[in-house]
């Protein structure tokens, strides 16, 4: 209730204010993000990362939608490179 999870059986709007609950970047959510993500969004995500390991991704091969998927995944990891990428649990161990 306090990270405003959305799961089946609970109706979000009737949880605590729209409080900011994760954010990153420059991106804040007032809602758990665990919630939300779909079977499918884990599995592009899954594929994407293989797909890179393996040596690269060919477009040609892939439906519509998961090359919408893959740029919007390949702009975010690029994103985070730029922002010079880090651990929380590193950050969070200099407050020990």
């Amino acid at each position: 209730m306090r990270r405003r999870c959305a799961w089946p059986t609970q109706d979000p709007a009737k949880n605590a204010p729209n409080n900011v609950v994760w954010a990153r970047n420059n991106i804040a959510v007032t809602r758990c993000p665990k919630s939300v993500i779909t079977a499918e969004s884990e599995g592009l995500v899954e594929e994407f990362l293989v797909r890179r390991q393996l040596g690269g991704i060919d477009f040609s091969t892939l439906t519509a939608r998961q090359v919408e998927a893959f740029l919007v995944l390949e702009q975010a990891m690029a994103a985070e490179r730029s922002n010079g990428e880090h651990s929380t649990r590193r950050d969070l161990s200099k407050f020990s």
